[in-house]
């Protein structure tokens, strides 16, 4: 036995293998660590939708209330109007001033702001 030396059994995989098991950890990592930005993504996708949906209600909801004030702040003003046509002295002549307020008062009946017993009794008004 001179000059033989005696071979160590490697223990390990070996730098190729070392290498190889690292490559494969950090393709799995990354791949996780992708799915989970996306998972979170979807989410927060879904919450930023639901807050527009949310914001559109309300602003719906506040465009409903905004024109029901306007509404009823025209139906103020036709029933203040059709009262003063009423109570104003009609004029010496008649004839067409007459016709301009019975047509005043049937715009007012339809829009809703007089009543059809209203209507009838400033029409009689009128005509007597």
């Amino acid at each position: 036995m001179i000059g033989r030396r005696r071979m160590v059994g490697r223990r390990g995989p070996g730098v190729v293998g070392t290498v190889a098991r690292t490559a494969v950890i950090a393709g799995t990592a990354t791949a996780v660590a992708h799915g989970v930005d996306r998972r979170m993504d979807g989410r927060d996708a879904a919450k930023q939708q639901e807050a527009e949906a949310e914001q559109a209600a309300l602003q719906s909801q506040d465009d409903i209330a905004q024109m029901q004030a306007q509404m009823a702040a025209m139906q103020a003003q036709q029933a203040q109007a059709a009262i003063q046509a009423q109570t104003a002295p009609g004029p010496a002549a008649g004839g067409t001033d007459l016709m301009g307020q019975l047509q005043q008062l049937a715009q007012l009946k339809d829009a809703g702001a007089l009543t059809e017993e209203e209507y009838a009794a400033a029409k009689a008004k009128l005509l007597a």
